[in-house]
């Protein structure tokens, strides 16, 4: 068995290689493989693949073993291309990083520590301290929360811990001491009192464009939208003009509409400049991407790699044997 690892997989040899439990052949491939067959004549039945994306329009995959995405997303695996036999898993890990994310942002949203640090001036420290500017505390604050997976929930524990009050919106998760959950026919009216919306649901047909003009519209003056999940879920042009006529109080956005494959020099993040907006903090989709991070995923990769060889179940089993193949979220 050899285990290809795709694109940026095969720059975490060292993370995985330490967790086999035997010496297999790994090799690494450039991202043009998840989208071309020019490495298909090598790989065979017996082997695994390790990649975020794996698209054949028109033609069909390798017929691996296992195709393991390196994350959490599978809006980037073409399904009908794969051969019957072929596993799915995915991996998580990120909803620590990505809901300390969250955390931070949403207080230096309020807090503004980074102005405070800047405004400080020894020379001037009477008019300073006597003129000092309030600040807002995330304590007392409502958090709608779109989807309660492991993102979700991650997010709500520390929310709740900070004394803010979570609502969650999931037809197939249930309350807990982090947070309460409504069905999605409630969202409307929950948007209304949200301070802070926080996206944390999976792409699908019917979460994108979710967020739309009138759903902007029901947010309150002050709130923030914060979106660590698929930029396609928002409605990008209207998402800019809410921010740029203060319809909404701002947006913390991590994720984004475009991203580069193989090659690419002059991919824009999005059509709609909100990076131009001084009410919209945007990162490059950095939330989870910690040092620690890899190394917990491709530990949990090569342990089931090691169950594959051991005929033991998998972790985090999307489609088994003879699944559906047309699953595409």
């Amino acid at each position: 068995m050899n285990i290809y690892l795709v694109g940026e997989a095969a720059e975490h040899v060292e993370d995985l290689r330490p967790h086999l439990a035997k010496p297999y052949n790994i090799i690494g491939l450039p991202w043009t493989a998840a989208n071309t067959t020019a490495f298909d004549g090598d790989i065979t039945a017996d082997d695994v693949i390790v990649s975020l994306r794996l698209r054949r329009p028109g033609g069909t995959a390798p017929a691996v073993r296992l195709l393991h995405v390196p994350g959490a997303g599978l809006d980037q695996i073409d399904f009908a291309a794969l051969a019957p036999d072929t596993l799915v898993a995915n991996v998580f890990e990120h909803e620590i990083p990505i809901a300390e994310f969250v955390m931070a942002r949403l207080l230096e949203w309020e807090i503004r520590a980074g102005r405070l640090q800047e405004s400080f001036n020894p020379q001037a420290w009477p008019s300073l301290y006597r003129r000092r500017v309030p600040h807002g505390e995330m304590y007392g604050k409502t958090m709608v929360l779109i989807g309660y997976g492991r993102i979700g929930r991650a997010i709500a524990a520390r929310a709740t811990a900070f004394g803010v009050e979570v609502v969650a919106v999931d037809d197939s998760a249930c309350s807990d001491a982090a947070a309460s959950v409504m069905p999605t026919d409630q969202l409307a009216e929950l948007q209304r009192r949200a301070d802070y919306l926080v996206l944390a649901a999976p792409l699908t047909p019917a979460t994108t464009g979710l967020i739309d003009a009138a759903a902007l519209a029901r947010m309150p003056a002050h709130a923030v939208l914060v979106n660590i999940s698929r930029a396609s879920i928002v409605d990008q042009v209207a998402l800019f003009k809410a921010l740029q006529d203060n319809e909404i109080g701002g947006a913390i956005l991590d994720v984004w509409y475009h991203y580069p494959d193989a090659g690419d020099s002059a991919v824009i993040p999005a059509e709609a400049p909100l990076w131009e907006l001084s009410n919209a903090w945007c990162t490059p989709h950095s939330s989870a991407w910690t040092t620690d991070l890899p190394r917990r995923r491709y530990a949990v990769i090569a342990d089931n790699i090691n169950r594959l060889a051991a005929g033991e179940p998998l972790r985090n089993l999307v489609r088994p044997a003879g699944g559906d193949s047309s699953r595409r979220s």
